[in-house]
This record gives structure tokens, sequence and C-alpha cells, in this order.
């Protein structure tokens, strides 16, 4: 049986209608309640077809918390049927209202299920990847508390993925400088340490939050690490590009419909 969270989540993505939050049902600080509205929504995706290929970490950036007014990161999942790297142009009209960032991907060679020291984090990572996240809310106006996002699998959408592969014997993520830019213009600037002090730390919340609920990263999944600078409204017909200082850049282009 659905929740009642769950089903007004799935309601809003069905219907394209934006929803009242849900921490009214479930309650605005309770994680664990969120992550299990979470887990709903993903083994409803999934029973549709979708495929889980990886996670994303929210709420890293301080910018990005003090936007939407929380104070810890979250995580999400990362399916197929998101990833839009591909696409030209990607369309907008799946999209309620949506917000882009630039962060760092890493893409792993190995699982991580039981030590967690710095060094297996580390070791677990096969490439760094330059990367786009489109953001969306079910939730009307943004109007969210961290378990209102929590419960809306963090706040996803799409991701584009750059096609720079970059190991880190060459770069340390902390070091890297990015600048978002719309339409030529730069609109969002920030570095590898506005992610919790630092990308590989916040892959190392991560796999500590998911093996701790019964689902550990895996070797081949994508992660991304979260924003490293404010994220931006998305506006039909759009160009976006992001550049990382070592990394290379990502660029994408939105449709008008």
């Amino acid at each position: 049986m659905t929740s009642p969270a769950a089903q007004r989540l799935l309601d809003a993505t069905r219907t394209a209608t934006p929803c009242a939050p849900v921490r009214d049902l479930i309650g605005a600080q309770d994680i664990a309640a969120a992550y299990a509205v979470q887990r709903e929504l993903t083994l409803d995706r999934r029973r549709r077809g979708a495929r889980v290929v990886g996670r994303k970490i929210g709420l890293t950036s301080a910018a990005v918390q003090r936007q939407l007014g929380v104070d810890q990161p979250d995580f999400g999942v990362l399916f197929d049927d998101m990833d839009v790297s591909a696409l030209d142009p990607v369309p907008v009209g799946g999209l309620l209202q949506p917000r882009i960032e630039a962060e760092v991907a890493f893409v792993l060679r190995a699982d991580l299920t039981g030590d967690l020291s710095a060094a297996v984090v580390r070791a677990a990572v096969d490439v760094m990847v330059p990367a786009l996240e489109i953001v969306d809310s079910r939730v009307a106006g943004w109007d969210i508390s961290i378990a209102d996002t929590i419960a809306d699998n963090a706040s996803s959408a799409l991701f584009v993925l750059g096609d720079d592969r970059v190991g880190l014997d060459a770069l340390e993520p902390v070091d890297i400088q990015m600048e978002l830019s719309v339409d030529g213009a730069v609109v969002s600037k920030g570095t590898g340490s506005a992610c919790l002090g630092d990308p590989l730390a916040a892959l190392a919340w991560l796999a500590g939050a998911a093996r701790d609920l019964g689902d550990p990263l895996l070797a081949g999944q994508v992660v991304l690490s979260g924003a490293l600078g404010p994220m931006v409204p998305v506006l039909p017909g759009m160009r976006v590009a992001a550049t990382f200082t070592g990394l290379g850049t990502v660029a994408t282009r939105f449709g008008t419909e």
C-alpha cells in the first residue's frame, strides 16, 4: 500500500502539477520517514522499468543550503532515464520548476560496502567527470524542509555528463574551480571546497549513509557529488556550460517545449 506522502508526490509527477509539502504527513525533520518515502518511490520507478545507475548528493553547498533553508546534506537515486547527456536539446516539457547546478561526478570502480576509510573511498573512484544536474521539486514553490526534499528523491530530475575523464592521480577535486555560464554569461562560481569541504568527503558521507541504509554504492555507479556553487533557474531555450579547472567542460541546451 502506498503511503499518503508517496502518493502525493506520485500524483504531482503524473499530473505535472506541483503539490503541497509532505512534511505535514511525515514531519519536517523526520529523516528516517523521509527516506522510507524515497524508497517507496524508487520501488515504484523500478517497477515501471527504470534502472538504478547511481546516486546524487544534495545540499552539500552552503550557498544552496541557504537558498533552500536547510542545514544538512541528503541523497537521492539516479536512474538511467535521468541521463540526458546525449539529448540536444533537453526537453523542458516534463519539468515543473527546474534549476541547474554544476558539480563533480565520480564513477566507481569498486563497491563501498564495508570499511569506508578515506583511503578506501579514494581507491574506489575510477574517474571524475564534469557534470550538470537539473534539479526539480514536486513541491510547489520549492517550499521544502529537509524531509520534503529527501522524500522527493532529493529534488532530482535529470543530469548531463561531459566527455572528459580524469583520475584522482592527476587532479584533487578539492582544488577545482568552477564557472557556470548561461547563454555565455557567468552566473555561478564555486570551488571543490564548497562541496562539504571536498567532493571526496561528500562521497565518503554518501557511502556511509547508503551502506547503513542497506543499499550501498556499487562498482560502475555514477555519483553526483553536489553543487560547487549556487543553482540557477532553467528557462526554455537557454544554453548552459560549466568549466572546471583541470577537469574539462560540460554543456547542454534546453528546448522551448
